[in-house]
């Protein structure tokens, strides 16, 4: 087994290439995630609790306004705490075919891709001044693909807030795979 930094390890055998992506192997940022989730809810809830209290409408409709955005982003921000404490991506090439799966708590659907209609295998790009880049490469969101291939008409992601070197070595192991 071959082991890429802290997060990702590769195994290959006869007919098989496996790989692990873990999210993250830094237990304080996810403690700090955890933090600001909860301190997130109980801002919510507080506001929601008083909603009741409330007697004029123009009150009340800034108040639905302002929950519906604390409501958006409490998803954002669970789904992110949950992918970081619990997720991996399992990328594995067996018998012929390119298997993926984003697995939470053992759980996650896998994806099966027929290695002969993958087309245009590439490392995604980074451009250092843009902003949905720099966004993307931040701790606090779930996101931020590295890895990228067409299947059948659509655009396959994998490869979470990699960087280029872990990237280029994961797209190599890919490559070598599917051409044998």
């Amino acid at each position: 087994m071959e082991v890429i930094g802290d997060r990702i390890s590769i195994l290959s055998k006869e007919n098989l290439l496996s790989i692990v992506i873990l999210p993250t192997t830094n237990k304080k940022k996810v403690g700090l995630l955890f933090l600001w989730l909860l301190a997130w809810t109980v801002c919510g809830l507080i506001v929601f609790i008083n909603y009741f209290k409330l007697q004029n409408r123009d009150a009340k409709i800034f108040v639905i306004i302002y929950l519906s955005f604390w409501l958006y982003f409490e998803f954002k921000i669970s789904r992110a705490f949950m992918w970081k404490k619990f997720g991996k991506e399992k990328i594995w090439i067996q018998n012929g075919v390119l298997h993926y799966q984003r697995e939470i708590n053992k759980t996650g659907k896998i994806q099966e891709f027929d290695p002969s209609l993958i087309n245009d295998l590439k490392l995604i790009e980074v451009h250092e001044g843009d902003f949905s880049d720099f966004i993307n490469k931040s701790f606090w969101i779930k996101g931020g693909e590295r890895i990228e291939f067409g299947y059948q008409g659509k655009v396959i992601r994998f490869g979470m807030q990699l960087s280029d070197g872990e990237a280029r070595t994961i797209l190599s192991k890919i490559r070598q795979a599917i051409k044998s």
